[in-house]
This record gives C-alpha cells, structure tokens and sequence, in this order.
C-alpha cells in the first residue's frame, strides 16, 4: 500500500459512458501497484472542483479518470497548490494524457500513477477561468459547441463537427495584444495554447511546451472553405504551421477580442466569453507522468 491518500475523481459520462465501465478494472490495476484510492463518482464540473479542493486541503493526491474537460478544472483547481495530480484516461479526446505521453489504456496509466513520478507543468487561465490544454475561439468555437451537443463516441466527433461548423462558417475579424503588441487578424481561428494538442489528436500547436512558462499563439487568417479543409488532416501531424495562412506568436499574455460574440472553448469546454485576457501560471501542476514523459 502507498504511503501517500488518494481521492479518485470520475466522471461517469465521460467517453460515452467508457469511465465509468472501466472504474472496477481501474480500481484492481490501482490496488496491484499498491495504491488504493477513495473514488467519488462527480456530479458535474463544479462538483469536481469542490471535491478536488477538499483533498487537496486533507494532503490527498488526486486522481482524475475522465475526459479533458474534469481534468483540466480539476488541474486547476489545484494550480500552485502542492499537490500532486495523476491522469486515467477516459474521455473521447484525451489530449492532455497523449502530449504528456501516459497511454489511454486504464491499467498502463494506473501503473505509471503507481510508480509516482512527477513533473512540474504550466497552468493556463482564461478571465480567470483555468485551463491545461488550448484556449481557441472563433471556428473552434463553433466546431466544439457542435462535437459537445453529438452524440458520436471517439474521436471521430471532432471530424464531424468541424465539418458542419465549415459549412455556415463567415470570416471572422479577431483584434489581438500579444505581450502588448497588436495585431489584427481576419479568418478562422485564434488558439492560446498551453499544450501541442487539443481535439483528439490536433497538433494545432506542435512546439507548444507544458513547462516553458509561455503560449503559443496559432492564429487561422482567411482561406477558401476548400482549402481550409484540405489542410484540415494535416493539423493531425502538425504540419500545418508552414502554411501561408497560419502565423504562430510567442506570450505570456493574450488579449483577444472580435467583430461577433464567440465563447472560448479550453479543454473541451466553454469555459468564458470574449473578449478574454489570457495568461500564463508557470509550473503551477504537479502531474503524475511517464519516467521518459515530456511535455
């Protein structure tokens, strides 16, 4: 048995319902490398948090078995906080577990939390609201609000979704200050991100680093539909960034506004609206990771 509490937080929809039919599997693989958490069954994001909080004031390390969208409140919730996060995959996109190299099957990431070893990583906020992965805007926007009203599993939603996003997306006019610097830019999307990867494996920002104190700015100006969907496979393996169309910018702080009302998506979720001032919490997390892990 491990020295140190756990509380294991799970979020019983994620993946379709995959969570919480993988918990007793989660649980077992657990118990054999000796750690044998309290699990709680979350209620909703709020819950969670709330519930990450009071472990965190009882010295527990907390466990999240979810999607990105728990993980990335639950992260940070305990932002600059000591306490030590380990991750169980368990949502449609799992982008957070991919950069940080921990493998989407239960009993793998259950012994890589077993074996305890940590890394300090970044905390993104947005208006106040904390994230882990990318804050976006724009077509991303829209392409979220779809994939999180779908009924599909896997990461086969984000396809989908933005697929009907482009067909009624117009050009929008996104106003931005980078570390104070403006810039004005018309077309799809503007991404803060903290992480490489969001939406189930997009590598929107492929030399974004979870431990260099900065975002990385990927900015989508105007392109026509077919080419925006022609370049669509190629944000997978992180090839985009040398198209003409996107421009990539360094920050600790990112100021962005527009000519329409969008909500910002971080982690899966809406989590503000713009316009929105967004910012870095440099080694903020303490996250259970891989020996050979790298953010």
């Amino acid at each position: 048995m491990s020295d140190h509490a756990y509380t294991l937080l799970v979020n019983p929809s994620a993946g379709g319902g995959r969570t919480g039919k993988l918990l007793d599997m989660a649980l077992a693989a657990l118990a054999d490398g000796g750690v044998e958490p309290r699990p709680v069954m979350t209620e909703n994001i709020e819950h969670g948090r709330r519930e990450a909080r009071d472990a965190a004031e009882r010295g527990d390390r907390v466990l999240v078995m979810s999607g990105d969208g728990l993980i990335g409140q639950v992260g940070g919730e305990l932002a600059n906080t000591g306490t030590i996060m380990g991750i169980v995959p368990g949502g449609r996109g799992n982008d957070l577990a991919r950069v940080l190299g921990i493998p989407a099957d239960v009993e793998e990431a259950a012994g890589i939390i077993a074996a305890g070893e940590t890394r300090e990583i970044d905390v993104g906020e947005a208006n106040g609201r904390r994230f882990l992965c990318i804050a976006s805007c724009g077509f991303d926007s829209e392409a979220n609000r779809i994939a999180n009203e779908s009924r599909i599993s896997g990461p086969l939603v984000y396809a989908y979704a933005a697929l009907r996003a482009l067909a009624a997306w117009k050009p929008a006019r996104f106003t931005l200050s980078v570390d104070g610097e403006d810039v004005e830019i018309v077309g799809y999307t503007i991404a803060a991100a903290n992480s490489k990867a969001y939406g189930g494996g997009m590598f929107i920002a492929p030399d974004a680093r979870l431990d260099d104190g900065l975002l990385d700015v990927i900015a989508i100006a105007d392109v026509s539909k077919l080419k925006f969907l022609r370049g669509l496979p190629a944000v997978f393996r992180g090839e985009h960034v040398g198209n003409d169309e996107v421009s990539v910018r360094r920050c600790r702080e990112l100021v962005i506004a527009a000519d329409r009302p969008f909500s910002v998506y971080a982690d899966g979720d809406p989590i503000t609206e713009l316009p929105a001032t967004i910012r870095v919490l440099p080694s903020a997390l303490n996250v259970i990771v891989p020996p050979d892990g790298a953010p």
